[in-house]
């Protein structure tokens, strides 16, 4: 249970201060129940370093909905705010703000639309949509790019190691290595993005999965110091556990050793009645011990015993693994394939880390805002033409071709139906000089991507089980072409602007430019 210093700092406080100064000038000011739209995106995928993704998972909505159920200004937020001080030692929020604060939400006459959990997602695109009261809409900023931020990043890096491992078992073995309290979030993720599981005890009882793990080598080392071997810690680690038996066979020696002591244990489970489930290896050159484990195993009578391996795992790893053994098992009359699929991964730091890119570049920015009948479109301007914003109340769609293959994701203003045009003439998002016609006979399906999850600051959305989103996860990628699902150099995927959307864009930014606005 949290202590409750821990809920206080995780509760409607878990926001950067600046929301709150500008919750006050937005109440003095006398506009902070205007009606705002701000919308959330990333504007690039996960770069790590010599490859890039070429698509996200959407995840973390569940978590960000569950801080929002808890999340509301109660008497001791509201005294911790009023004894706040500047340098001159005067109250930094008025009482009249505060009080205005007392008791609500921080969802407070908030909308939220939002692409589900699991779905693919785009640079570009807003994956969520806050209206509502601008104060509170300025409020829920932070927390909703902590949640959805991270476990955006650490699904995408799970999905790509599990599809470079050709869809074998993997499992989330990261929790040690987590930045403190992410391990939960991490684990979540991972699972949403294809961990079959994860060592995380804690998170595995909450998440509904069973928990992950074989021994370390501490355990043979601790009864070999104390005069036993490390056949005797197998034994008694297979007595202990017949039917989950995976023992790491690299304490000491790997081929002389370890495996020859795990055959061992495996006849003598199998004369009992038993089904060894196999054998982890967490060092060495792991391509060519997996072929000479496979030999062993497969000569001793155990040719279906999995081959766990582990040591920082990550797409290209395991990539490189499966390519050398394509290349090397057949001289030793090893079926490739047949191995490949043999195979299981634990996967740790890399992964909860997202070693390579740590963070999404995520951002929520306000895009509309509706202080009478009409909204009227904000925007941000910058010398990057990639952060000048794509302005007003938008739609968010996705175009698929007659293979049934995602071809665009494209943004729309609210009064725009692409489900009965002849032709869409689309925009690139930042690049003036790139547009393309697209007409209806490439088009074989039209899709909206958004689905309601707040509604007046009542939840209305049903949501998953983690089951679903990862079937979710599973069809969208199938639906991708597969150079945008490619390791290396990924094809590109558009996503585009329509002819009224890229036109607003344009005339906001003449008229902010030439001085007839702002």
């Amino acid at each position: 249970m949290k202590s409750e210093q821990q809920q206080f700092a995780e509760g409607v406080l878990f926001t950067d201060f600046y929301q709150l100064t500008m919750a006050q000038v937005y109440h003095r000011l006398g506009i902070h129940e205007t009606t705002a739209q701000f919308d959330y995106f990333f504007r690039s995928y996960p770069d790590y370093g010599i490859h890039q993704a070429g698509y996200c998972v959407n995840a973390g909505l569940e978590t960000f909905m569950d801080w929002v159920a808890e999340a509301s200004f109660k008497d001791k937020e509201i005294e911790y705010l009023r004894n706040l001080k500047d340098a001159n030692g005067r109250a930094l929020f008025t009482p009249e703000f505060l009080e205005y604060l007392r008791g609500q939400s921080v969802a407070t006459g908030l909308t939220l639309n939002c692409i589900p959990e699991g779905r693919v997602v785009h640079p570009y695109v807003p994956i969520a949509t806050v209206q509502g009261p601008l104060a509170y809409a300025q409020l829920i900023e932070t927390s909703l790019l902590n949640h959805l931020n991270y476990q955006t990043l650490i699904a995408t890096k799970a999905v790509r190691i599990f599809e470079s491992g050709m869809g074998q078992v993997m499992l989330e073995f990261g929790l040690r290595r987590a930045q403190d309290r992410s391990g939960f979030a991490g684990a979540r993720a991972a699972i949403i993005g294809g961990a079959a599981g994860t060592s995380n005890v804690g998170a595995s009882a909450v998440l509904g999965y069973p928990p992950s793990g074989t021994h370390a080598h501490s355990m043979i080392q601790a009864i070999v110091a104390m005069g036993g071997s490390e056949l005797d810690a197998f034994e008694a680690y297979a007595e202990s556990y017949p039917d989950a038996c995976i023992l790491l066979v690299d304490t000491y020696d790997t081929l002389n050793s370890g495996i020859p002591n795990a055959i061992k244990v495996f006849e003598k489970l199998k004369a009992e009645g038993h089904k060894p489930v196999g054998i982890r290896m967490d060092s060495g050159d792991l391509a060519y011990l997996t072929i000479q484990a496979a030999l062993m195993l497969n000569a001793a009578g155990f040719p279906e015993t999995k081959i766990v391996l582990s040591n920082q795992m990550d797409e290209l790893v395991i990539w490189q693994i499966i390519t050398q053994l394509r290349e090397e098992a057949g001289r030793y009359g090893l079926d490739a394939e047949v191995l490949i699929k043999r195979l299981a991964y634990g996967v740790g730091t890399r992964l909860i880390t997202s070693e390579g890119d740590p963070a999404l570049d995520g951002v929520f920015k306000l895009v509309a805002v509706k202080p009478g009948a009409e909204w009227v479109p904000a925007i941000k301007i910058s010398e990057n033409p990639e952060k000048t914003l794509n302005p007003g109340h938008k739609k968010v769609w996705r175009l698929y071709d007659q293979s049934q293959k995602a071809i665009a994701d494209v943004l729309s203003l609210e009064d725009e139906d692409l489900c009965h045009l002849d032709a869409i003439h689309l925009h690139h998002p930042t690049d003036q000089t790139k547009h393309r016609i697209l007409n209806c006979g490439e088009i074989s399906r039209v899709e909206t991507l958004h689905e309601t999850i707040l509604d007046q600051g009542r939840l209305v959305y049903q949501f998953p089980s983690l089951e679903q989103i990862r079937h979710t996860r599973e069809e969208d990628i199938l639906r991708l072409h597969s150079g945008v699902r490619r390791l290396m150099n990924p094809h590109t995927y558009h996503v585009s602007l329509t002819d009224k959307l890229w036109n607003l864009k344009e005339e906001l930014v003449f008229q902010y430019k030439n001085g007839s606005k702002g």
